[in-house]
């Protein structure tokens, strides 16, 4: 007997059970019963992700999280209806900016209701209603489930009718010992060790997401003007050449290359009427991508509200792009980041120290050696200020305080023998370059590469090689190669250009 047809048995059952005189009383039960869970849960918000047969790959691939739990259910379902607040009351602890504990479990949800997931829906064997799976996000990617299957790593949640026993299992998967009641920040699963190797594997997920939070505050605030624009698309440039993240890069490119007819020179500089519509425009492009919920902040995460995230992810992408580049192209990176700093960072204060460490650069940097250095250096004085200041307030992170980095623990050939001369540590530079391009560089993807996330993409690629060919650039000479050298079909890109602009007006020269 096929799914659907098992499904359809029991809808009749249903109905006619609802009809028959004996279970009026029932019925109405039944009502008072679920008026008290909706009142009881009245303020409970969607937090479970809803997915569909488009969604459902994209998502489960790309997600941070090490487990999901997919549920199928049916929205004309009353028992699915009566068991949505304690599915979301679970969720809350996992999903979303608020997620109490994130990155570990992704909750989400199919609608088999919906004649899109029909197919969707089949391949899981769905049964009965609601159907609850468990398993490693990437294992549901193009995947299905069949009864009896043996040593299947999707596992059916069979004890999960309320949130106590949903949770309760979950613990039992995790060895966790998770509570309804936790609140945010207050988890005993926060590593307090920020050094840690293979905590910064998961940091490309906080670089993506200071990525989408910096380009959000330049839209939000309209700081894109005719004096920031040449910043913003340097910026842009290597973004698109040197960010960690595949997706970044694709989505850094297709901003890039519609940056003439978004924000044209003689528009920025004659018609401030149309910020509305250019914003409009803007906001229609995901920079990292719009698949993946955000508001994890694994690595960034402080145990208070307001420490690390934003700030952390941005110096990790700072950091990240900095060990990536060539020497032709270190003294342009360097004026990139000072520009794109000075232009688009809020914290008045913090810009303005960041811009006067750039000021006091004399001479260009030849080799990226120098500016990975010279970067380190500038967030060692800028820990020291906060040291300072944020002992004498009391507003540091108790788990997460600021510290001179690398610390000797993580990296004890690094401090030369006399450590200390004026209270200054006596660096040992070539060790420091070599824990900086490895921390930031291999081990910051390797999570990516483990779960595959790495690797060519024919249309992100030719986004990527076809960044020079936009007017609006003037790209390096080091990103210039890195950009040209990421695909051998360059004919075959060409081409692809060329179709992409039939549909395309023509382009405004700027220079």
């Amino acid at each position: 007997m096929s799914p659907a047809l098992r499904l359809l048995i029991l809808s009749l059952f249903s109905l006619n059970s609802a009809l028959s005189p004996a279970s009026a009383s029932s019925a109405a039960g039944s009502r008072s019963i679920l008026r008290a869970v909706n009142d009881d849960n009245a303020d409970v918000r969607d937090f479970a992700v809803d997915l569909n047969a488009s969604s459902f790959d994209a998502v489960l691939s790309d997600t941070p999280a090490t487990f999901a739990v997919v549920e199928f259910f049916a929205h004309w379902c009353p028992a699915c209806r009566n068991y949505k607040p304690y599915y979301e009351k679970v969720a809350r602890l996992f999903n979303g900016p608020d997620a109490v504990h994130p990155g570990m479990v992704l909750m989400t949800r199919v609608d088999c209701a919906s004649k899109v997931n029909t197919k969707l829906c089949d391949k899981f064997s769905v049964g009965h209603y609601p159907m609850l799976f468990w398993g490693p996000p990437s294992k549901f990617v193009s995947a299905g489930w069949e009864p009896n299957q043996a040593k299947s790593v999707i596992r059916v949640i069979d004890d999960g009718r309320t949130a106590d026993r949903l949770l309760s299992w979950i613990n039992k998967q995790l060895g966790s010992s998770f509570s309804l009641d936790d609140q945010k920040f207050e988890n005993e699963h926060i590593s307090s060790n920020a050094s840690d190797p293979e905590q910064i594997a998961r940091a490309v997920y906080d670089v993506e997401e200071a990525t989408s939070t910096a380009f959000e505050i330049i839209l939000e605030h309209k700081m894109i003007k005719s004096k920031t624009r040449a910043s913003l698309v340097k910026f842009l440039q290597l973004l698109v050449a040197h960010h960690p993240s595949r997706r970044c890069r694709k989505g850094s490119a297709e901003v890039l290359v519609n940056f003439d007819d978004l924000y044209p020179l003689d528009i920025l500089a004659a018609d401030r009427q149309g910020d509305q519509d250019v914003q409009a425009a803007l906001q229609k492009f995901q920079i990292c991508g719009k698949d993946v919920p955000r508001g994890y902040w694994m690595f960034c995460r402080g145990s208070k509200n307001d420490t690390r995230g934003f700030s952390c992810g941005l110096w990790v992408l700072l950091h990240s792009l900095s060990v990536r580049i060539e020497d032709g192209e270190s003294n342009f990176v360097f004026t990139t980041i000072c520009d794109f700093v000075h232009n688009f960072f809020v914290c008045e204060e913090c810009r303005q120290h960041f811009y006067d460490m750039c000021s006091s650069v004399s001479s260009p940097f030849n080799k990226s050696r120098d500016l990975v250095l010279w970067l380190w250096s500038a967030h060692n004085k800028v820990n020291e200020r906060l040291i300072k200041e944020e002992s004498s307030l009391g507003t540091a992170d108790p788990k997460f305080p600021k510290m001179i980095w690398p610390p000797r623990q993580l990296c004890p050939s690094c401090y030369l023998s006399s450590s200390q001369k004026n209270n200054e540590i006596d660096w040992h530079k070539d060790e420091v370059f070599k824990i900086l391009t490895s921390y930031y560089g291999k081990t910051l993807v390797s999570l990516y590469k483990d779960k595959g996330i790495v690797g060519n993409d024919k249309i992100s690629g030719a986004l990527e090689d076809l960044v020079a060919s936009t007017n609006a650039l003037v790209v390096p000479l080091g990103a210039a190669l890195a950009i040209a050298v990421a695909s051998c079909a360059f004919g075959a890109l060409a081409c692809y250009w060329r179709s992409q602009q039939k549909s395309r007006k023509p382009r405004r020269s700027w220079s």
